[in-house]
């Protein structure tokens, strides 16, 4: 990648020659995370590209076995129509009671 030696000579380049002064530490602040951004990007792509594609019988299986496993979720609302409603806390019950 041409672009990281060319960063890195201007940092050097900046940071010999204007020692102490504002723009200098921006400049340099600015190149470094230039710098930091580039190799980012270079990892994110490699990384990209070594992945290995998925299936997709995988991913069928994997939203199929998700929408089995929250297939529960709608009993969990106690209005729903067929459902009893919850007992108020308070008293005890007549059979409970001993």
């Amino acid at each position: 990648m041409p672009v990281l030696p060319v960063l890195l000579v201007l940092l050097l380049e900046v940071a010999v020659l204007d020692v102490g002064s504002l723009p200098a530490a921006v400049a340099v602040a600015f190149t470094a995370t230039a710098t930091a951004g580039a190799a980012l990007a270079v990892c994110a792509l490699i990384g990209s590209r070594r992945a290995t594609a998925v299936p997709r019988t995988r991913v069928r299986t994997a939203i199929r076995d998700r929408e089995h496993r929250t297939a529960f979720l709608p009993q969990r609302d106690p209005d729903a129509s067929g459902r009893p409603r919850p007992r108020a806390p308070g008293r005890a019950l007549l059979t409970a009671a001993a």
